[in-house]
């Protein structure tokens, strides 16, 4: 499949996973009804709504979409459905990655073979697990070209990341990250930065080695920060934290499908992208996990061997042009820059935060003022 002209050849799909919160504790639900989720199926027609890890979470999944415009009417409702289906039991969905004061030890475990063998082999790294994530599904050209482009945009996922980042508090502690979860992720086995591979036969010849050494069931155990998905023709992008806006969503997954569209075109042209090292590419992920927005890169042939986000984002907006064009995502993609400007849901966690304790509030009152932001945000579907 070509991936040219003005059509989008691209097809996106998108995974959050929302926590169900007691709007007046503030806490999270650790055993909510059933019904909810039952209501969330019940209402889903073309989209898919499933259990998590935790009963405290539910993971929505979108239809199909050919277009920008189409994923973020997508994800408005697929967050509304849960939005409303919580609110009629006297709930509150948030749209974030940590919630800022849950206690991993009050959570409870979702019922399923899958879930009590992953705490049963992972213990307090899964027990931990008090976290949610962002997946986009990119659906386009062969298995070896999704490889190829998978490998290729490795370099910019800590971008993608620092542009997502919303969670900065973990059990009522300020961890001094934006993406906290990203730390969390990592207690487990198969995370973190892929290395490069150049076909589909590498990657399955890697699955069938983990298979034979029974350190896996299957590809779905594997957990990179972009993998090739096990259950459907895509490349799911993982790194990213759950964004409390839509728009911010809206343009990471513009950004996404835009690099996409660019690394295929030149790897189908004859051009090989030079492979930075994995090494460098990893340690740009931590930066975007510590610093999100106001982070720093790692560039090798630049003089100051650093480049900064907000001019990473300006290269990257002149040098996908002909691809924000041909995706209709124009709006979407120049949004990164008041993402950078206002700062992601972490940042304006962190200064609501600092704020009330500058206005005399307790640290478990600037907590809760952060909880109601979070509620708000995710409620606010404009």
């Amino acid at each position: 499949m070509a991936i040219s002209g003005r059509d989008m050849d691209i097809t996106l799909g998108m995974e959050e996973e929302l926590f169900l919160v007691d709007p007046e504790s503030r806490q999270l639900v650790a055993d909510p009804d059933p019904a909810i989720l039952e209501t969330c199926q019940a209402n889903a027609g073309q989209h898919k709504m499933v259990r998590e890890l935790l009963r405290s979470q539910i993971e929505t999944n979108t239809r199909v979409c050919a277009s920008i415009a189409e994923m973020r009417d997508a994800m408005r409702e697929t967050r509304q459905i849960v939005i409303d289906a919580a609110r009629s039991h006297g709930l509150a969905a948030m749209a974030a990655s940590t919630h800022p004061t849950a206690v991993w030890k009050q959570q409870k475990f979702s019922p399923g073979d899958r879930y009590e063998r992953f705490a049963a082999t992972y213990q307090d790294c899964v027990r931990r697990f008090v976290i949610s994530g962002m997946h986009i599904h990119a659906g386009f050209g062969d298995q070896d070209l999704r490889i190829k482009v998978m490998t290729a945009i490795r370099r910019y996922l800590p971008l993608l990341l620092a542009l997502s980042t919303s969670s900065p508090f973990y059990g009522g502690h300020l961890t001094g990250f934006s993406s906290y979860r990203l730390l969390l992720v990592g207690g487990l086995p198969r995370t973190g930065m892929p290395g490069p591979l150049a076909s589909m036969k590498e990657f399955d010849d890697l699955v069938s080695l983990y298979r034979r050494m029974s350190f896996v069931q299957d590809s779905s155990e594997i957990w990179w920060d972009i993998r090739p998905s096990h259950s459907f023709p895509t490349i799911e992008l993982r790194i990213c934290d759950v964004c409390t806006r839509l728009e911010d969503a809206v343009c990471v997954t513009a950004l996404y499908a835009a690099l996409v569209r660019f690394l295929a075109r030149r790897i189908q042209s004859g051009f090989t992208p030079e492979e930075p090292l994995t090494e460098i590419i990893a340690e740009d992920r931590w930066v975007a996990s510590r610093y999100g927005v106001f982070s720093h890169f790692g560039r090798a042939h630049s003089a100051t061997g650093r480049v900064d986000v907000e001019d990473l984002v300006e290269e990257l907006i002149e040098e996908l042009d002909e691809d924000i064009e041909a995706l209709a995502c124009r709006a979407e993609i120049d949004h990164a820059r008041k993402i950078i400007r206002e700062g992601t849901s972490a940042d304006r966690q962190l200064d609501l935060y600092r704020l009330r304790l500058l206005e005399g509030d307790s640290v478990e009152l600037a907590e809760e003022k952060v909880v109601d932001l979070l509620l708000s945000d995710t409620s606010n579907q404009d």
